[in-house]
């Protein structure tokens, strides 16, 4: 039986990532497989137990199954993600029906998210993967200025009309990267790979929901985008 005194070995000194899951034997083999990777790492079982290791231990990232005890895995996030300053990285885990659920997670900040069932070894690629932007530390170009937006690289700070507007880790990056390759067509998969540094040529939902959240957060009009724009049949581009 796992509890959430379950950690790594003393000489695990990576991220501390917490498993959240209320299949002790899927939790322990997840737990296993990070530990291997250099990871520390902890595990709850339900809901509540979940937001009480949050807060406890502040993990770089959260491995989040959808169907949980006590409250589901999306009020588990938007619980996490109520301090934007110290909230984790969010893994979905999810099964191949739950779409819906999947897509309104991405909506509310999930970073990423993996189907069961799913070899650990891709788990740990995922984990990887949202993490290294972390482990890069800031990246070292000028901010950049537009009539009413000024994204600054460094400080991870993006301001519309002086104000600071709130990114998601994922949203900030993706919009970075689009703001640093004006004109330039990405389709959704080229997105995927540069972005969330996972190629997944099959899946165009995770791009699409970012890309919504972001038109709603520095588009003045977010149904008419000016600064992200579609190229229909191809992907997105930032505007020159």
């Amino acid at each position: 039986m796992i509890t959430s005194a379950m950690h790594s070995s003393s000489d695990t000194t990576g991220p501390y990532v917490l498993v959240v899951d209320d299949e002790p034997t899927i939790g322990e083999i997840m737990a296993r497989y990070l530990q291997r990777a250099g990871f520390q790492t902890g595990v709850a079982l339900d809901g509540p137990q979940a937001v009480a290791m949050n807060a406890k231990h502040s993990p770089a990232l959260v491995i989040l199954d959808i169907m949980l005890p006590g409250f589901d895995g999306l009020e588990v996030m938007r619980r996490l993600h109520e301090d934007e300053h110290l909230r984790p990285a969010v893994i979905l885990l999810t099964a191949k029906g739950e779409e819906s659920d999947r897509i309104a997670g991405l909506r509310r900040g999930a970073d990423d998210y993996v189907l069961k069932p799913f070899s650990p070894g891709e788990l740990v690629a995922r984990v990887q993967a949202v993490l290294r932007r972390t482990a890069n530390g800031p990246i070292d170009e000028p901010p950049l200025e537009l009539e009413h937006l000024r994204i600054d690289p460094g400080e991870r700070m993006v301001l519309l009309d002086g104000r600071e507007v709130a990114l998601t880790p994922r949203e900030f990056d993706l919009l970075w990267f689009m703001a640093s390759h004006p004109g330039i067509v990405f389709s959704r998969s080229q997105l995927m790979e540069h972005v969330w540094q996972f190629a997944s040529p099959n899946d165009s939902s995770t791009v699409t929901v970012h890309i919504r959240r972001l038109r709603a957060k520095i588009e003045r009009d977010p149904d008419n985008p000016d600064l992200i724009q579609t190229v229909w049949g191809v992907g997105y581009r930032f505007r020159r």
